[in-house]
């Protein structure tokens, strides 16, 4: 459990240096409320999650590639990870502090940014719990016995872990009060979209079962839409 919160804290402090060396100051209440909530939210899921899949979040504290990965899955991720977790915050405080791209939101609007940030990671928590074999590269798990997670958000979407994501990322930059930033979270979003892709193609061609679970629920990403 060691090496989990030590890689969330670590997390958090690429996001705080994206955020703040944008920003040119530490003087930022909205960044500093975004970090502890970021942090905190992460911490009790991770207890939440470690508790029904401890071996999974030690896997995904590890380094993101992984022998198994097909090398798109590789350019895909790490694209997804700089603009979602650097990209993002880096914008939000350029916008904030320099470039005022647009009028910043209202108070309503930037707190149910901070609430719908808080409502993803939630998202991915509860995906975690239902899932032991979302490991955070795109491989069937032949050691571990990999087989379909069809039960609770599994339910809803096929990949409910990436539903949380834009909840994450617009709700940050709402939050942060850009909305130039979030409309470039369509970007992380289409990485989303590019790697359901090729998820799918290996999961049905390699993980048995998966083709009947697809049958079942319909739905990717947004239930009724995709």
């Amino acid at each position: 459990m060691l090496r989990v919160l030590l890689r969330l804290v670590a997390d958090t402090v690429v996001v705080a240096a994206a955020l703040f060396g944008a920003a040119g100051t530490l003087a930022w209440r909205r960044a500093w409320l975004l970090l502890a909530v970021l942090l905190a939210v992460r911490v009790g899921s991770a207890v939440a999650v470690f508790r029904v899949n401890p071996a999974l979040l030690r896997d995904r504290a590890t380094v993101l590639v992984h022998r198994d990965q097909p090398w798109a899955d590789r350019l895909i991720l790490l694209a997804f990870m700089a603009t979602s977790f650097l990209g993002l915050p880096a914008v939000a405080a350029l916008d904030v502090f320099r470039w005022h791209v647009l009028p910043g939101p209202p108070l309503p609007l930037t707190t149910l940014g901070l609430a719908l940030f808080a409502l993803g990671w939630v998202i991915i928590a509860l995906s975690l719990r239902a899932n032991a074999f979302a490991v955070a590269v795109v491989r069937v798990q032949e050691e571990r016995r990999h087989s379909v997670a069809d039960s609770g958000v599994y339910r809803v979407v096929r990949h409910p872990m990436y539903a949380g994501s834009p909840c994450v990322n617009v709700g940050l930059s709402l939050w942060l009060g850009s909305y130039a930033a979030a409309l470039l979270a369509v970007v992380p979003l289409g990485l989303l979209v590019a790697r359901i892709g090729l998820e799918e193609r290996v999961l049905r061609r390699d993980l048995p079962g998966y083709g009947e679970y697809a049958q079942r629920v319909r739905y990717r990403l947004l239930p009724g839409i995709w």
